[in-house]
């Protein structure tokens, strides 16, 4: 294929958002990045990206997705056909057809976010095959409103595409329609594309009329049904974006569950794209397992928990959570109401409890923060237990300080260790102490708080 243009450039108003349409997200990527991921599949020659409303923004993410990407910028003059007018004047330079762009180009709507290559690849095969000048992706819908109609001559050929507000009421009744994805033979596309007006409804440059142009220069404008109408769907409202999201993450839960995963309830279990998933995890409901989160063999996920980025070792639980960027052993047990900040690494058996919030906390094997606890920049060895209430100060106004807690230590309820400090193995801490020093392996340490009380007081509001 010598060129791919994918056009980029709407504001869509519908989603009344400050956030471009096509950087919205579904799946844990946004629109456009998976209509080029399903792009460069096909390996373009050249691919394009046509780019206006917050052009800058939008380049941006381009680039992010593919660094060699052309991006293209369309003027004000509206419309689809303007777009291709723009970029075939990058592309073959100034308008001149050159040897660098002849063959295939493919034209893509950045908003079909389930848009796949497997589509693309039958399209392109159709188009070659069949010697078309151009060809037309299309889908059969129920529901066709706001769709342009496929319009057929009685030997099925395709005479035109007419836009939902330009149509009649014969051509509205028609349930083929054009989904934005074309094929066209480049020097096809540029001569076509060269004569476009506005001479309709919206007063904008439709791409559609280009096959017109075609068919009227003498070559055959072909059309190819999609197989699966869902993946050639666009986005114009947020309606539209939760019911693809909701249709996409269904597929994506019953795929992980023929390769072995239990999910409980698919229904309120949302799984993006670059989850990995072992055999013989359980997810239970109400879980949302986000960007590049891997679960080992046996965990159980949930109920009610959000894993980002994180990694889940063989038989761990994490219950009613949330875990970012965090590592969680094998045979671990986090929740519920666990807070597990980034930077995590807690090994194997180890126990972060109820109400207990971690943020770069290294914890070593049979250690157990059971609940009420924060601990943050601080490493704890092997087989130690932090009582309830106790709180790593890691923070003095300016620096993150470290603190250090030895193997087999046995810290009391309601600590407070004032980082930096270090304590050593075996220590056991008394109640209520604040440790401000390091701590020699094998002691007991506590702070002595002076209790006073004075008999038959009234507050002052009772004297």
């Amino acid at each position: 294929m010598s060129a791919a243009i994918i056009l980029a450039a709407g504001e869509g108003t519908r989603m009344c958002s400050q956030t471009p349409k096509v950087l919205h997200a579904l799946g844990g990527k946004t629109l456009l990045n998976r209509v080029i991921s399903s792009v460069q599949q096909l390996n373009p020659d050249r691919l394009a990206v046509v780019v206006h409303h917050q052009a800058e923004r939008v380049a941006a993410a381009a680039r992010s997705y593919d660094d060699a990407v052309t991006i293209i910028r369309q003027d004000d003059i509206p419309g689809t056909g303007r777009a291709v007018q723009c970029a075939m004047k990058q592309l073959c330079g100034d308008g001149q057809q050159n040897d660098e762009l002849s063959g295939a180009v493919l034209i893509a709507a950045s908003d079909m976010p389930l848009l796949d290559a497997q589509t693309l690849q039958s399209l392109i095969h159709a188009h070659i095959e069949s010697g078309n000048g151009a060809t037309v992706l299309t889908a059969m819908l129920d529901n066709p409103y706001g769709y342009g109609r496929i319009i057929r001559d009685q030997q099925g050929n395709v005479l035109r595409i007419v836009e939902q507000k330009d149509a009649n009421s014969t051509e509205l009744a028609v349930h083929e329609v054009n989904t934005s994805v074309y094929v066209f033979d480049a020097d096809v596309l540029s001569a076509s594309v060269e004569g476009l007006d506005s001479d309709n409804a919206q007063g904008e440059f439709y791409l559609t009329d280009a096959l017109e142009e075609a068919r009227r220069s003498g070559r055959h404008v072909g059309a190819f049904a999609a197989p699966d109408a869902l993946a050639v769907e666009g986005v114009n409202d947020r309606i539209q974006l939760a019911h693809l999201a909701k249709a996409h993450n269904r597929r994506v839960c019953e795929s992980w569950m023929l390769n072995g995963v239990t999910i409980l309830d698919p229904e309120t279990t949302w799984i993006e794209d670059d989850v990995d998933i072992a055999c013989d995890v359980t997810v239970l409901p109400g879980c949302f397992l986000q960007g590049h989160t891997v679960i080992a063999e046996r965990a159980v996920v949930g109920p009610y928990t959000t894993l980002i980025d994180a990694r889940i070792d063989e038989g761990a639980t994490v219950e009613r959570s949330r875990v970012q960027e965090s590592h969680i052993g094998a045979e671990a047990n986090i929740g519920p109401w666990t807070y597990m900040r980034p930077g995590n690494e807690l090994k194997e058996q180890t126990k972060a409890g109820a109400f207990v919030e971690m943020k770069k906390a290294h914890i070593d094997k049979g250690s157990k923060v059971p609940h009420l606890s924060y601990i943050g920049d601080a490493h704890i060895g092997e087989h130690s237990n932090v009582g309830g209430g106790t709180i790593t100060a890691n923070y003095d106004g300016v620096h993150k300080n470290h603190t250090e807690i030895g193997s087999n230590v046995h810290v009391g309820a309601d600590n407070v260790f004032v980082a930096p400090v270090e304590v050593g193995d075996g220590v056991t801490t008394g109640a209520g102490s604040v440790i401000r020093h390091q701590v020699a392996d094998n002691s007991m340490v506590y702070s002595e708080n002076t209790q006073h009380e004075k008999k038959h007081w009234k507050p002052s509001w009772e004297r």
